[in-house]
């Protein structure tokens, strides 16, 4: 009865899409068609890894739409019994679900009440936690980075393809108005040719990414560590690494898989540039001598433009330290006209090339008119959040699993940060200037693929 009522909604929902494009199939492929589901089916949803980030963001952002757009959460799988526990309370009390608990993913998809899944999951397993959705058949809300190696980028990326499974990586910056507004301004050609850009995230925070009362608490009786290695090369039990993992390489790359991947992804947006053609970099633990392996400080030097004319393109700087705070979180997009400053959402002549300069050389003056992007209200319906760029993502990702249209950020914008990110990763570990081989899809340093 359950599968003749999808069938039958399904069959109307694709009638539905034709008469509403013309006949037209476009933005729809055949698969997607077959998966396309009625307004009032309900969508059901598993949680893969009930992490802070859930708790505090995803979550609530959830909980903005669910009821209008009909998704329900059904299912929790966590390899650890105490966020087992803690997560289905939090749901219940949110939400009003009593969703069932599994040991694992393998529990998860063999439940026959899944349509898609949310992973929030360690960093080093989004990718292939997304290839086992894939391989289910299940649309997946994917948080960042997308991966942090190429081997799982790869696998993940050709997992989704051949599924058509709808996926919506954690970018949130791609729903933000103003980010959409820069987009636009950039492209329209009004800024004139990006000749650098600046980035900066600074905080000063010893507690960032530790865990320490929970590293004292946890057992490895309490969990599943061989589980949790995935493909990472076995070592003993260590709560750390399971816990904090964000310090450790290669658990996490730290700067570059947290920070980094949301600020280099508008860059590969605003330019349809899919990756940097080299990167350099440098840093290092200057301040917090904790036992971590990931820098507490770090520096990278992106080099952008099209791969066959090197005398186009611009540079990329970009520093990140957890010593002090100051400066920031930054964007800083400069042309020969002025900046663009995503910190205050405004178009300025600063630093364009004046009249006295100018007439000097026989040129005339090129300076932006000042602009202030459009700070456009997210529509969220009952948005109770706070969060209205993850709201807004969220609610993108589930009006698509219903279309079948292609998200805000789907794969290959997380496949194209993880090229970035890994780039700087490998420069900073190895010291040498690095590129990407697209013909085998790996990070190259001094003639050889990097490896964690």
């Amino acid at each position: 009865m359950e599968e003749s009522r999808r069938s039958f909604l399904k069959k109307a929902a694709i009638g539905t899409a034709g008469i509403a494009l013309g006949g037209s199939s476009y933005g729809f492929s055949a698969k997607s068609y077959g998966n396309i589901m009625g307004a009032n089916e309900r969508v059901r949803v598993g949680v893969v890894g009930f992490s802070d980030r859930f708790r505090s963001s995803l979550l609530p952002c959830f909980l903005d739409h669910a009821k209008t757009m009909n998704f329900e959460m059904v299912a929790l799988s966590d390899l650890w019994n105490r966020r087992r526990d803690e997560g289905k309370a939090f749901i219940k009390e949110k939400g009003g679900w009593d969703v069932a608990l599994c040991r694992n993913n393998e529990e998860l998809y063999e439940r026959k009440d899944i349509d898609a899944v949310i992973i929030s999951t360690a960093d080093f397993q989004h990718a292939m936690h997304l290839v086992e959705a894939s391989n289910a058949g299940k649309d997946a809300y994917c948080e960042k980075p997308f991966a942090e190696a190429m081997d799982d980028a790869n696998a993940a990326l050709d997992a989704v393809k051949k599924s058509g499974i709808i996926v919506q990586i954690g970018s949130q910056r791609r729903s933000a108005a103003n980010y959409h507004a820069a987009n636009d301004y950039i492209k329209s050609g009004k800024f004139g040719n990006i000749v650098m850009v600046e980035m900066t995230w600074n905080v000063n925070q010893p507690g960032r990414w530790r865990r320490p009362d929970l590293c004292a608490s946890i057992k490895e009786s309490d969990t599943d560590w061989k589980r949790y290695l995935m493909n990472r090369p076995f070592e003993p039990w260590d709560p750390r690494k399971y816990l904090e993992y964000r310090l450790f390489w290669p658990y996490s790359s730290g700067i570059p898989g947290q920070w980094m991947c949301h600020q280099i992804d508008t860059v590969h947006w605003f330019t349809d540039l899919p990756y940097p053609r080299s990167v350099v970099a440098n840093g290092g633990v200057y301040q917090w001598q904790d036992g971590r392996t990931n820098a507490d400080t770090l520096t990278a030097v992106f080099d952008y433009g099209p791969l066959n004319d090197k005398s186009k393109g611009f540079q990329v700087v970009y520093s990140s330290r957890f010593s002090n705070g100051a400066g920031g979180t930054k964007e800083l997009y400069y042309s020969n006209a002025g900046m663009l400053n995503l910190d205050t959402n405004q178009v300025t002549p600063e630093g364009g090339l004046r009249e006295r300069e100018a007439a000097a050389m026989n040129l005339k003056a090129n300076l932006l008119e000042p602009y202030e992007l459009p700070k456009v209200a997210v529509d969220t319906d009952a948005n109770t959040s706070g969060d209205s760029q993850t709201s807004a993502h969220m609610k993108n990702w589930m009006e698509c699993v219903r279309s079948r249209k292609t998200t805000n950020a789907p794969v290959e914008a997380g496949y194209n940060h993880t090229v970035a990110c890994a780039m700087a990763n490998a420069a900073y570990r190895t010291g040498l200037p690095v590129h990407f081989d697209p013909s085998v899809r790996q990070i190259m340093a001094g003639g050889k693929v990097f490896k964690y």
